[in-house]
This record gives structure tokens, C-alpha cells and sequence, in this order.
């Protein structure tokens, strides 16, 4: 019988709801203070959670979750390619 592979879990900063790795966005500060988008999930730094859910952005946004887990100002445009990825992919993009 083949092991069960362990799938990793991450708790979205916005929802608080714990899911795959793969169902979220890694949002990235690096040691050098730069934010970016994760998305091969391996870059090095301190890394936060969002769903791939418009409001879960929006709600991180417009309270600051991000920019308080990171410890840095997280620039508009960090939010504007995960809107641009969810349009892109068109996953829940109301």
C-alpha cells in the first residue's frame, strides 16, 4: 500500500480557514525588507497566507494584515497581481 503523502496546511491570515498550501498565495518579505508574490512557495524570507479569494485580499488590504504579519509596508502593487492572478486564473474573482 503507497504512504499517504502529508499535504501541508497554511492558515490564511484573512479568514483564518486552514488549507493546502497550493490554495493560497505566499506573500514574501525578504531578508532585505523587498515584498513580493510567492508563487513557486520557495523563495527565502518571512513568509504570510492569503486565500485565493478576492475578499480575503481586500479584507488583508484594507486592514493591514499583511504589512502587520511582515513587519514592512506592503506596496499596492503586491495586491494587484494577486487581483490580476484570480482574474487571470479566474478563480473567485467577484
Amino acid at each position: 500500500m503507497p504512504k499517504q503523502r502529508k499535504i501541508p496546511l497554511r492558515k490564511c491570515i484573512a479568514c483564518q480557514e486552514s488549507t493546502e498550501k497550493k490554495a493560497l498565495f505566499r506573500i514574501v518579505r525578504s531578508p532585505e525588507g523587498d515584498v513580493s508574490l510567492d508563487l513557486t512557495g520557495k523563495k527565502n524570507g518571512r513568509g504570510a497566507y492569503l486565500s485565493k479569494k478576492a475578499d480575503c485580499i481586500k479584507k488583508a488590504k484594507d486592514k493591514n494584515l499583511l504589512s502587520r504579519h511582515l513587519g514592512v509596508t506592503v506596496p499596492d502593487h503586491v495586491f494587484e497581481e494577486m487581483t490580476d492572478y484570480l482574474e487571470a486564473h479566474s478563480i473567485d474573482a467577484h
